[in-house]
Parts: C-alpha cells; sequence; structure tokens
C-alpha cells in the first residue's frame, strides 16, 4: 500500500509519518509538504534515510501541484494533516485558513475523485464543537454533536469536514474523519502551550499565561493520535467519524504548573496576559465510538507522556532552537 501524508513535516504528520515507518515497514509513504513555519524538514531526518519514504515538497492548494503528486505517486489511501492550525494566528489571518483548510482540501477531493482511492481520511479537530462550562464536567461532546465552532480556524475545520462528508455522499468518495484533542509530544512547534512551556522554563523566561488559566483541555499523547488514525485506515469502514479523545483533562494552568515542577523551575515565572478573543473554556470528547467499534484506547497516561515530551525537548534543543533563533 501507498499512503500520502499531506503535512507530514508538520507536527501530528511527522510522527504519523514516523509511526507509519515503524508498524508497517513494507509499505511506502510520500510525505507533502509546503514546509512553511510549522513545517521542518529535520523532523523527518531518519525517515529520509528510508528507501520506503519519499518528500514531495508542494501546496495542497496548489490544483497543478496535487494533479501532478497523485498522476506521479498514484497513492492507495491520503491522510490529511496538512492544516493552519493556531488559533492566534487565524484571528490574524483568517483568510489563510480559508484557503488552506477548506479549498487545499477540496483541490486533493478533487483528485481523489480524478484519480481514485481506497480512502481519504481527514484530519479534524475537537475544536469543531465549540467549549463546554467548566462548571459541568459530566458534559463531553460525541460524533453526534452540533458544530458550533468559535474561531476562524475551528470554523474552518468544520468546514473542510462538511466538505468531505458531501464529497462521500454527492461522490462516493470512500472518507473517513477523525476529530481528536489536544495533542503534545514531540516535534511541536514551539507556539503551541507545552514546548512553549518547556522552552521559556529552559531559559528562565516569563511563561505567558492567558486569563486565569483556568481553560481545561482534554490530552493525548501523539503516538495515541498515530496509533488511532492507522487503526481506523485499517478498517473498512468509510463515511464515518470519530472523536479521538484521551480522557486526560487539565486546565492550562495545571499543565504549566506540571512541567515547571519536573523542571525544577519557579512558579514565578508564570506570567499572566490579557485573554484571547473568543478563548474556549473547556473541550471534552467522549470516543466510545472508536473503543466499542475497534477497541480502541490511549495508552499514555499524561504523567507519563509529558515526562517523555519534556525529556525530547531537553535532549533536542538544536531541533526547537533552529526553529525559534
Amino acid at each position: 500500500m501507498k499512503i500520502l501524508v499531506t503535512g507530514g513535516a508538520g507536527f501530528i504528520g511527522g510522527n504519523f509519518v514516523h509511526y507509519l515507518l515503524r508498524e508497517h515497514p513494507k509499505e511506502q509513504v510520500v510525505c507533502l509538504d509546503k514546509l512553511t513555519y510549522a513545517g521542518n524538514l529535520k523532523t523527518l531526518e531518519d525517515a529520509r534515510a528510508n528507501p520506503y519514504f519519499t518528500f514531495i515538497k508542494g501546496d495542497i492548494t496548489d490544483t497543478e501541484t496535487i494533479d501532478r503528486v497523485f498522476k506521479q505517486e498514484r497513492p492507495d489511501v491520503v491522510v490529511n494533516f496538512a492544516a493552519e492550525s493556531h488559533v492566534d494566528r487565524s484571528i490574524r489571518d483568517p483568510q489563510l485558513f480559508l484557503r488552506t483548510n477548506v479549498i487545499g482540501t477540496g483541490v486533493l477531493l478533487d483528485a481523489c475523485r480524478k484519480y481514485g482511492i481506497a480512502r481519504f481520511h481527514h484530519i479534524s479537530t475537537d475544536e469543531v464543537y465549540g467549549d463546554l462550562p467548566l462548571d459541568r464536567p459530566e458534559l463531553s461532546f460525541s460524533e453526534t454533536s452540533p458544530l458550533h465552532p468559535s474561531s476562524p480556524y475551528s470554523a474552518s475545520k468544520a468546514s473542510a469536514d462538511l466538505l468531505v462528508l458531501a464529497y462521500h455522499r454527492t461522490f462516493g468518495v470512500p472518507v473517513s474523519i477523525s476529530r481528536c484533542s489536544n495533542n503534545y509530544g514531540p516535534y511541536q512547534h514551539p507556539e503551541k502551550l507545552i514546548p512553549l512551556t518547556i522552552r521559556h522554563a529552559l531559559e528562565d523566561r516569563p511563561i505567558p499565561v492567558y486569563g486565569t488559566g483556568k481553560n481545561i483541555r482534554d490530552w493525548i499523547f501523539v503516538e495515541d493520535h498515530c496509533a488511532a488514525v492507522d487503526l481506523i485506515l485499517r478498517r473498512r469502514k468509510v463515511g464515518e467519524l470519530y472523536n479521538i479523545g484521551g480522557h486526560q483533562e487539565r486546565s492550562n494552568l495545571s499543565v504549566i504548573k506540571t512541567i515547571l515542577e519536573i523542571l525544577g523551575k519557579p512558579e514565578s515565572l508564570i506570567q499572566f496576559v490579557a485573554d484571547r478573543p473568543g478563548h474556549d473554556r473547556r473541550y471534552a470528547i467522549h470516543p466510545g465510538k472508536l473503543k466499542d467499534d475497534f477497541g480502541w484506547r490511549p495508552a499514555v497516561r499524561f504523567e507519563e507522556g509529558i515526562s517523555r515530551t519534556i525529556a525530547w525537548y531537553v535532549n533536542h534543543r538544536s531541533w526547537w532552537k533552529a526553529e525559534n533563533p
């Protein structure tokens, strides 16, 4: 099987490339990435030495490039990780997110129609559901919950989800979608909460915290996410949507304090700043459908995952220093 991974030089896509090459060593993996600020070829150094791996620089919104890639590579499966994903950036430049996340997904779907594939799997986000109140911990989102995005980023992802499902119903494209909670682990861009906190703590710099820091996220170690996506691909159900959740809810402030404690750094580094516009209060999704259909559950507890993540950033300073000199 030949798998085209778009956005494979990014955080989750890069981890997925490594996962595929490790778990399915005889399958061909083709990575397409535009190499924006969030894409890093250093993430793929080991993969590029593998004869079963091919890297192509390209933009999913470029119809000619996508047509050429599909014509030359003839992938059996497409996994679309390519996306603009930082909420703050979507507030500053919504149009960029619409082009990449909506138009780009449409370009890929048209290529899938033209050349034929066994599966188009679209990587979405739990943010398409909006947020939940902090005082109702019993509530969580299921796959049938209404879409209520809060930011241009999550609105663009919700739009792409609907487009994917429409191509399945109208044109018969064999699709699946997964919506995952907050990922953390190696190779995450330093602008995100956990790597930013680690980096600032290591350098004894102030750690900015939006508002009161009480906003809650459900955290999942990136390898668990990769395993879940791979499982969905291997099963023959099409037209399905799955939530991938970690059942590891933590407030942003709690996550930061945990990192500081592990690194032996003082909480005085925490610096509260003005809150983000439209900041979601709490995310929580229920992965029961994935468990019922495939028996999946996350394997890595937050305490283990965050320790492994911190150790990776401590031991790979050249990677994140190159990203943020």
